[in-house]
């Protein structure tokens, strides 16, 4: 992990990445990809995602796609922490279909509607300081879109893509996130 050297304004292996209450962010390990695997086979999570993998319970293809996040050095890979326990991830990296960098999360449904995502997404902008930054939303996912929101991203378009966990194209939103998120 890195960490921000107040004096030099440098990022140092090893950080913790911390939010308010319960909730922290660190680097991803090989030890939470079992549970992201889990949350992964969730239909109800997946349904609301709607972009995912064609097959979320294809381990080898999950393994695979992890290994490339790994070893994408310019990604950030976040492990998002509620009492110590994995809850999901948060990611940016600079997606393949846009050349842009784009922001990923994913939280599971035992986590929903508690402000976790919110407040490990806001805590993660502070230190990804890339912009502009976009997100990809499901136009009924609303509560994603809320949590996207609240941390300053706007939408600025619509596509429509196939997406996996319903068999059918969906209309999606892009949202940018422009100016960089205030310290607390």
């Amino acid at each position: 992990m890195l960490e921000k050297s107040a004096a030099e304004g440098v990022w140092e292996e090893n950080m913790v990445i911390r939010v308010t209450g319960d909730v922290r962010l660190r680097d991803v390990t090989d030890g939470d990809l079992p549970l992201f695997f889990e949350q992964q086979l969730d239909p109800v999570a997946n349904r609301m995602a709607a972009f995912t993998a064609k097959n979320p319970s294809d381990r080898d293809a999950f393994a695979a796609k992890w290994a490339k996040i790994l070893g994408d050095q310019a990604a950030t890979k976040k492990t998002i922490l509620v009492g110590g326990r994995v809850a999901g991830n948060v990611l940016s990296f600079v997606a393949p279909w846009s050349g842009k960098p784009e922001v990923s999360y994913w939280l599971g449904r035992e986590y929903w509607g508690k402000g976790i995502a919110t407040e490990a997404l806001s805590q993660f902008l502070r230190h990804v300081r890339t912009r502009p930054l976009y997100a990809r939303v499901a136009k009924d996912n609303i509560g994603s879109i809320r949590v996207l929101e609240k941390c300053g991203f706007a939408v600025v378009g619509e596509e429509k893509g196939y997406a996996n966990a319903r068999g059918e194209e969906v209309g999606e939103f892009v949202l940018e996130l422009r100016v960089a998120v205030p310290e607390p």
